[in-house]
């Protein structure tokens, strides 16, 4: 993947006028025993990820007297959310943590994560991610988090050295100054929550707590405060200011020395092949350091006839050699804790990534924020403009609470 910009609103939309009229697939959970046949739909990267997914399905398909249809959708949300609606919902599938809320709450979902042999294996934040109503539901399949990339040749061109690396906020305004220069930017993000968001984390903000929405915090405001102080001393600018696309190409392209992208940031290595990089650890925020978690779950349909051939399946593809050799075929960071360390020793390049893991937390996610976030979204494009955040954090305060009150059935 390129970029996690968000799409939230059409995928939970769509999910939930599609599910709201629809049952959950019937049957008693099926038999891991005999012969038969599995459906799995995936979001593929590409060419190496379908292939490695197809090899692991066959591998355990003949040990199972099982033949497994491995489909690379074309569009993930929409053929899910119609495999569901058509009562035809695939045995397994790739489920986002951004939908994973709304399918859950609608009961469509088999919790079996909680009986897997392995359950303990994953990494914890992981596990929270994927936990509903107080129940591990569906098996984490990978993550990734966000990081600061530095583009090496333009940092040695600012004499900077590894000393220099942020640490904190202090730190990133400092380095951002030095590597401005007349035709690039120090420092280059989304402008969008999924990026955002992290400096208001790292104030020690929060979002929602328990049934309380807390958006319009001072903390909150302390991270878009500091957000907008980046941009209007021209250190920060946001992709769309210097022609691109995602921060990415922006750092390809030479025209900003640091961005806040995740391990997908390897893609650009085939349009810029010459740009050479490092990634590092968020920089601390005042209150603490934080970082978003991105993340896929292994769903299975509640009451499906081939529920427990599907987490059977699961537990061999969350093993920690097959979790690897999806990272050695197409670069995804392992769910457990044992396979992400080896995957750490192994790829040092992205041990920052996998580092960390330990105080990640997923975006607010909960059925029915998908909307709210977006029009969040698109208030913070006035933070390019001279709004003002406590304005747009008030505004994100009502909207958010409403739709948790009604999540909540309040």
């Amino acid at each position: 993947m390129k970029t996690t910009k968000w799409l939230l609103a059409g995928v939970a939309a769509t999910a939930a006028i599609a599910l709201a009229g629809c049952s959950p697939a019937s049957g008693g959970g099926g038999s891991t025993s005999g012969s038969g046949k599995l459906t799995m739909l995936i979001g593929s990267s590409g060419d190496a990820e379908t292939k490695a997914v197809q090899d692991a399905a066959s591998a355990w398909g003949k040990k199972n007297n099982t033949t497994v249809d491995v489909v690379a959708a074309s569009d993930l949300n929409q053929q899910l959310s119609q495999g569901f609606a058509g009562d035809d919902a695939p045995d397994l599938f790739y489920m986002g943590w951004d939908q994973f809320d709304t399918y859950a709450a609608n009961g469509y979902l088999q919790p079996y994560a909680k009986d897997l042999a392995n359950k303990g294996d994953f990494i914890d934040t992981l596990t929270k991610t994927f936990t509903y109503d107080k129940t591990f539901t569906c098996a984490p399949k990978d993550f990734s988090t966000l990081g600061l990339i530095i583009n090496t040749g333009m940092w040695q061109a600012a004499g900077l050295t590894d000393a220099d690396v942020p640490k904190d906020w202090d730190g990133l305004e400092a380095a951002a100054k030095k590597l401005t220069t007349g035709g690039a930017v120090g420092l280059s993000f989304g402008l969008e929550y999924a990026r955002v968001g992290v400096f208001m984390n790292q104030a020690g903000g929060t979002i929602v707590d328990g049934d309380k929405v807390k958006a319009d915090s001072k903390e909150n405001l302390a991270g878009l405060d500091y957000v907008k102080k980046l941009h209007d001393e021209g250190v920060l600018k946001f992709p769309s200011e210097i022609d691109s696309g995602w921060s990415g190409e922006a750092l390809g392209k030479g025209k900003a020395a640091m961005v806040i992208e995740g391990p997908w940031i390897k893609g650009i290595q085939g349009d810029y092949p010459d740009t050479k990089y490092a990634a590092y650890e968020l920089p601390k925020g005042p209150d603490k350091s934080s970082t978003f978690s991105f993340t896929n779950c292994w769903g299975i349909p509640k009451g499906g006839d081939n529920a427990a051939k599907a987490q059977s399946l699961v537990e061999f593809l969350t093993s920690d050699d097959q979790q690897m050799a999806f990272a050695d075929a197409f670069g995804v960071i392992p769910s457990t804790t044992a396979a992400s360390k080896t995957y750490a020793d192994k790829y040092p390049e992205n041990a920052s990534f996998v580092a960390s893991a330990d105080y990640a937390v997923s975006p607010v996610k909960f059925d029915g924020a998908a909307t709210v976030i977006t029009d969040f979204n698109s208030q913070l494009e006035g933070l390019a403009t001279g709004a003002d955040p406590e304005a747009m954090l008030k505004s994100f305060q009502t909207e958010l609470q409403s739709a948790l009150d009604e999540a909540n059935g309040k």
